[in-house]
């Protein structure tokens, strides 16, 4: 990779090094604000288990795709 790219943004499981195509939101309510936000990404292989990880405790959570570029792929909502 050149100097001038950036590393490819790897998945958040452990021991994972697969590249990323989703990013998950996510906040603890008992521990964050609702302005703290935490960023897991996610290969797709593991974004089901990273979101029902997540889900399972109750925490709020968004999924977002990650474009070619790399970042968030946001519809209009």
């Amino acid at each position: 990779m050149g100097r001038d790219e950036p590393e490819p943004l790897t998945c958040s499981r452990a021991s994972c090094g697969e590249r990323a195509s989703w990013r998950i939101e996510w906040r603890n309510p008992r521990i964050h604000t609702a302005d703290r936000v935490k960023v897991w990404l996610a290969c797709a292989e593991h974004i089901g288990f990273l979101r029902e990880f997540l889900a399972t405790r109750g925490f709020p959570l968004t999924v977002v795709a990650l474009t070619a570029g790399g970042g968030p792929e946001r519809s209009g909502a």
